[in-house]
C-alpha cells in the first residue's frame, strides 16, 4: 500500500505568544470594530423622497470617514476580483480580448452621472425600504471609477510576460491553474498593487458625486465625507472645507500605513532579476513578523495556499497542450463576428429609437461639436500631464528612498477631490475676469496626472537590475540615454497610464466643465456640462445622447490612436 504524505502538515511545535500577538491583535480588532460600525449604518431604513441629514459639526467627520472608507474598500474588493476575471479573460482569449478591451475603453469615459442615471433607481428597487439600495448605487459608482485601470494593468502585465518564463512553465509541465498564480500573478502584482493604490485615490476623486446624489430633481445623501464636502461647497463654508482636508489627509495616512505599506513591501519578491537597492519597509508587515502564534497561523494558511495552487484540476489543460488562440475553423470565426455584430446592431437601434424620439439632429450636431470641444481639452490634459510626470515618475521610481516619500504624497494628492479646488478657481475666474473655456481645463488634470504617475512609477521599480547593469556597461548617459534604454523599459506601463488618465479625463469633464461655489455657477461649453445639465434635469434621453457621443469619440480615438500604439509597444518593447 502507498504510503501518503499529508502536504498541509507541519511539525507540532508549542508556541507562547508574545507582546507582538498582543499588539496584533489589538490593531486587527480595532480595525474590525470600526467596521462593524460602519457597515451597521448602512442597514438603516429607506424610503425614497427621504432626507438624511447631512451636519458639518466637524465631531461627525471621524463616522463620516469611516463610512466612505468602507464603501471605498467594498468597491476595490470587487474591481480586484473583476479586473482578475477581465484582464486574465482578455490577455487569454484573442475573441474575448477584441471585444473586451474597445469596451473597456468606452466604459471608464462615461461619466459617473452616467452610472448614477441608470443605476440607483435598480438598486432602490432591488432593495425597497432599506439604505443598502442607495449604499450599492454609491458603491458601485465608485466602482466604476476603480476597475478599468486595474484590469488595463492586469492585461498589459499578463501581455508582457518575458518568452523564457513562459517556456518554463512548459518545461515544468503546469496546468493552466498553476501558471496563473506560479507566474502570470506573481508578475503583474506591483503594477495591479498601484493601479489598486491609484484606484482608491481616484475613488475620492469622484466620491462627492457618488454620495451626493442628484437625478430627476431627487437628491439622495449618504452620510460620508462626500456629501460633507457637497454641502460646505453648497454652503460656502470654508472652515468645514478645511476639516474635510485635514481627515482626508488622516484617512489616507491610516489606510496607507495599514494597508498598501505592507503590500508594497511584501510585492517587492515579485520583481525580476536581483535587487540591490535599499528594501521597502513597513513597521505593520514588521510587526506581524515579530508575532509567534499569529506568524505560526500565517505559515499553516501559507503551507494550505501552496498545496492548494499544486492541485492539478481535471477542467484545465496543462501549458505542455499548446493553447489555440485562433478558433478552429473559419466558419467559427464568422459566426462569432456576425453574432456581435447582430447584438451590436440590435443595441444601436434601440438607443436610435431612444435618442431620436427626443432629439433632433441639430441637436445631435451640436452634441458632436462639444464632444469635440472636450475631447481637445483631453488631449491637451494628456499630453501636459506625459511631459511632466513621464520623467518625475522614472526618477521615482529607480530610487526607493525618493519612492518612500513620494507615495503616500502622491496617494493625497491623487485623493484630492477637485470639488475642493473649486472656491479657489471660482474666485480666481471671477476676480480676473478669466475665460471658462480654457480655465476648466486644469480641473481635467487634476484627475487625469496621477495615472500617469503611478503607472510610470510601477513600471520603473520593475526594470530588472541586469537591465540596469547593460545600460551602465554601455555608458548611456543623457538623452541617449532615455530615449534608448529608460523610456522603452516603461512605454507600456506609461501606456497604460495614458489610455485609463484619457478615459478618467473625459469621465472628469462633467465635474471641471461645470464648477458652483454657494450660488455662483461657472459653465464651459463641453460633452461633461450637457450631461451633468441634463442628469440633474431628470433628461434621460438628452443624457443617453451625450454619453453615446462620448463613447462615440472614445471610440475613434482609440482605434486610430491607441489601439495602434498599444499594438507598438507590445511587440517592440516587450522584455524577451
Amino acid at each position: 500500500m502507498a504510503h501518503r504524505t499529508r502536504l498541509y502538515s507541519l511539525p507540532s511545535i508549542k508556541v507562547m505568544p508574545n507582546l507582538w500577538d498582543g499588539l496584533a491583535f489589538l490593531l486587527v480588532t480595532l480595525i474590525l470594530l470600526l467596521l462593524a460600525y460602519a457597515s451597521e449604518k448602512m442597514r438603516m431604513p429607506f424610503h425614497l423622497g427621504q432626507q438624511i441629514p447631512i451636519t458639518l459639526d466637524p465631531r461627525a467627520l471621524p463616522y463620516y470617514a469611516a463610512e466612505t472608507t468602507l464603501r471605498m474598500f467594498i468597491a476595490l474588493f470587487f474591481s480586484f476580483i473583476f479586473s482578475l476575471i477581465l484582464g486574465g479573460l482578455a490577455a487569454k482569449n484573442q475573441r474575448a480580448g477584441a471585444v473586451l478591451i474597445p469596451i473597456i475603453d468606452i466604459l471608464q469615459s462615461v461619466p459617473i452621472l452616467g452610472y448614477l442615471s441608470i443605476t440607483v433607481a435598480g438598486f432602490i428597487a432591488l432593495f425597497p425600504g432599506s439604505m443598502i439600495g442607495p449604499e450599492c448605487a454609491a458603491i458601485f459608482a465608485v466602482m466604476t471609477s476603480q476597475i478599468w485601470n486595474m484590469t488595463l494593468s492586469f492585461y498589459q502585465s499578463l501581455r508582457t510576460i518575458p518568452h523564457e518564463l513562459m517556456e518554463a512553465t512548459q518545461v515544468y509541465q503546469l496546468s493552466s491553474w498553476q501558471r496563473f498564480w506560479r507566474l502570470e500573478m506573481p508578475f503583474a502584482i506591483p503594477g495591479l498593487l498601484w493601479n489598486a493604490m491609484m484606484s482608491m485615490s481616484g475613488g475620492w476623486f469622484f466620491v462627492v458625486a457618488a454620495e451626493a446624489i442628484s437625478v430627476a430633481n431627487q437628491t439622495i445623501t449618504l452620510p460620508g465625507i462626500g456629501s460633507y464636502i457637497a454641502l460646505a461647497i453648497s454652503s460656502e463654508n470654508w472652515h468645514a472645507i478645511f476639516y474635510a482636508i485635514i481627515t482626508m489627509l488622516i484617512v489616507i495616512f491610516l489606510y496607507d500605513q495599514l494597508m498598501f505599506r505592507p503590500l508594497v513591501a511584501w510585492s517587492q519578491k515579485f520583481r525580476l532579476g536581483e535587487m540591490n537597492e535599499e528594501p521597502a519597509e513597513s513597521w505593520v508587515l514588521n510587526l506581524f513578523q515579530r508575532t509567534a502564534v499569529t506568524r505560526k497561523a500565517f505559515d499553516k494558511l501559507d503551507l494550505l495556499w501552496s498545496h492548494w495552487i499544486q492541485l492539478r484540476l481535471p477542467f484545465l489543460p496543462s501549458s505542455r497542450h499548446k493553447i489555440k488562440i485562433h478558433l478552429e475553423s473559419r466558419w467559427r470565426d464568422l459566426l462569432w463576428y456576425l453574432g456581435l455584430f447582430i447584438l451590436g446592431a440590435l443595441f444601436v437601434l434601440w438607443l436610435w429609437n431612444l435618442i431620436h424620439a427626443a432629439t433632433s439632429w441639430q441637436t445631435i450636431g451640436q452634441v458632436v461639436v462639444l464632444g469635440g470641444m472636450t475631447g481637445l481639452r483631453v488631449f491637451v490634459s494628456i499630453m501636459v500631464c506625459s511631459l511632466i510626470w513621464l520623467p518625475v515618475g522614472i526618477k521615482i521610481g529607480l530610487n526607493p528612498t525618493w519612492a518612500k516619500i513620494a507615495q503616500p504624497i502622491a496617494q493625497f494628492l491623487a485623493a484630492f477631490p477637485a470639488n475642493l479646488f473649486f472656491p479657489v478657481f471660482v474666485v480666481m475666474i471671477v476676480h480676473f475676469h478669466l475665460n471658462m473655456e480654457i480655465w476648466c481645463a486644469p480641473l481635467m488634470v487634476l484627475g487625469t496626472q496621477w495615472y500617469i504617475l503611478f503607472n510610470v512609477i510601477a513600471g520603473a521599480t520593475m526594470i530588472p537590475k541586469e537591465l540596469k547593469l547593460v545600460a551602465l556597461n554601455m555608458n548611456l548617459k543623457g538623452t541617449l540615454k532615455w530615449r534608448r534604454f529608460l523610456i522603452p523599459a516603461v512605454f507600456p506601463y506609461y501606456l497604460t497610464g495614458a489610455i485609463t488618465a484619457a478615459g478618467n479625463a473625459w469621465n472628469t469633464s462633467f465635474v471641471a466643465e461645470v464648477i458652483n461655489w454657494g450660488h455662483i455657477t461657472l459653465t464651459a461649453h463641453g460633452l461633461g456640462a450637457y450631461i451633468q445639465q441634463n442628469t440633474v434635469k431628470g433628461a434621460f434621453s438628452e443624457v443617453a445622447l451625450g454619453v453615446v457621443i462620448m463613447c462615440a469619440w472614445v471610440t475613434f480615438v482609440n482605434l486610430i490612436f491607441w489601439r495602434r500604439l498599444y499594438r507598438f509597444a507590445e511587440n517592440r518593447y516587450r522584455m524577451e
